[in-house]
């Protein structure tokens, strides 16, 4: 659920960068995600539903009402999820802290990079609480960009990379969020909280991870915020580029990348909510 604070912007680059992040991430982070027959399920900061479409083909018998926004991003959402032919996704248009739905509404939610966005990730989560029925649960993924290690290693690209970390915590966020997701959920109220790493490895054994992943997810995340990197006085010019030309110099063939997203599922204890 995006807002003006964005920090990765609205560009139709990165669109298709969160289209090919979710593709090539698809069965690392969702194997597990599927939602029993006739369940609802809220999807909160669906974006242009790169996420949805896995969701929706994964469990087809559930409902889910996926929520953004951005009006733009939401028929993007809405065109893909038509394209791949999914009758299952209501889209709603609603802000993550004031949701349009009654308490006890969903036995699902569904948030997956959104928290790291937000500066107000615990109050998101207690509204969000708030809307799942008793029993419910909860099912939050989240990058952590401190946990990128590659070879060969370099201080230059290490320092594009905190660009992209300082940027995003000037507008309230916290690209840094995935080693928190336990203390999160275990203080806003949820129960049987579990974390599981998903640790994304990549070499040149691994042309579609290399490609997918390390080119077209996270280097090109790093890339998208040259201007206000810049702007910021963060790097210069002749830094950033050496530091993603260095970055660059790891997807070759004796080159590695290594990832950690986070999954946490927690469930509704009798007393959590807002």
């Amino acid at each position: 659920m995006a807002g003006p604070d964005y920090v990765h912007g609205y560009s139709a680059g990165e669109v298709q960068r969160l289209i090919d992040q979710a593709t090539t991430l698809t069965e690392l982070l969702h194997q597990d995600t599927r939602y029993p027959q006739g369940s609802s399920v809220l999807e909160a900061g669906c974006g242009v539903g790169a996420q949805t479409v896995v969701l929706a083909g994964n469990s087809p018998g559930a409902h889910f009402t996926s929520v953004d926004i951005s009006a733009a991003s939401l028929e993007a959402a809405r065109a893909r999820v038509d394209e791949k032919g999914h009758g299952n996704v209501l889209f709603r248009q609603g802000d993550i802290y004031r949701l349009p739905f009654p308490d006890l509404s969903f036995d699902h939610v569904f948030v997956c990079f959104v928290l790291e966005h937000l500066n107000r990730p615990e109050q998101a989560l207690l509204h969000l609480g708030a809307k799942l029925k008793p029993g419910g649960t909860l099912t939050v993924i989240e990058g952590d960009h401190g946990s990128t290690c590659f070879y060969p290693d370099s201080r230059d690209a290490w320092r594009t990379i905190q660009c992209l970390i300082d940027l995003q915590a000037l507008k309230g966020g916290d690209a840094l969020i995935g080693r928190r997701l336990f203390p999160l959920l275990t203080q806003c109220g949820f129960s049987g909280v579990q974390v599981s790493p998903r640790m994304v490895y990549v070499d040149s054994s691994k042309p579609d991870y290399v490609e997918g992943f390390t080119k077209k997810t996270f280097i090109a995340m790093v890339e998208g915020v040259r201007d206000p990197a810049l702007g910021a006085g963060m790097s210069t010019a002749q830094a950033w580029e050496r530091g993603i030309r260095h970055l660059y110099r790891t997807t070759e063939k004796d080159g590695t990348f290594c990832y950690t997203f986070f999954k946490a599922v927690a469930r509704k204890s009798p007393h959590n909510g807002e």
